[in-house]
């Protein structure tokens, strides 16, 4: 049913390494719009992209060389997002006002299993703004009572925390996980 959803433009929550995620396919801006509007989060902030292999990002990232691509590639998959240069296939609602897409190759079996079927889904936490992330489908349903096309329940990973983001030409944190 979630495959479905997604096809159809819809908007999803289902189970990510640390927390629930609300997800939709990146070049639907109806559903991107509406993901943006439940969190009331600005769209010039950019999202995360999540995908099954390196191969379905491609599309969307460059490697600037191959000591850049060897450090990413270190960690995936797994929980850790990285900001790498966004090809020109890549909605600014994606984008922000960055000229870079985070994105992360999950391990978690649940988002391994949607990207295989679906592609390369947006990814961000499933809350309001100022709220902590949702951990159960229950608290997902409590945030948006109304406003998703479905949920699809499952365990957590075994992260405690949110993953970190790191800029994958210096390395720097940009968001340590938590």
């Amino acid at each position: 049913m979630a495959i479905k959803v997604l096809h159809s433009g819809g908007v999803i929550a289902y189970p990510t390494e640390a927390v629930y995620g609300l997800g939709c396919l990146p070049h639907f801006w109806p559903a991107v719009s509406r993901i943006l509007t439940m969190k009331q989060r600005p769209v010039h902030k950019g999202l995360i992209m999540v995908a099954a292999t390196i191969d379905q990002l491609l599309p969307y990232v460059e490697f600037p060389d191959k000591s850049v691509k060897n450090r990413v590639l270190a960690t995936w998959p797994g929980p850790v997002t990285w900001l790498l240069p966004a090809r020109p296939i890549v909605p600014d609602w994606v984008r922000g006002s960055h000229d870079t897409v985070a994105v992360r190759v999950s391990d978690h079996p649940v988002v391994q299993s949607l990207c295989r079927r679906a592609g390369p889904l947006i990814s961000t936490s499933a809350n309001p703004a100022g709220l902590p992330p949702a951990r159960s489908a229950l608290k997902v349903r409590s945030y948006f009572p109304r406003q998703l096309d479905y949920i699809l329940t499952g365990k957590l990973g075994n992260q405690d925390h949110t993953t970190e983001i790191r800029h994958a030409g210096s390395g720097k944190i940009i968001r340590p996980s938590g």
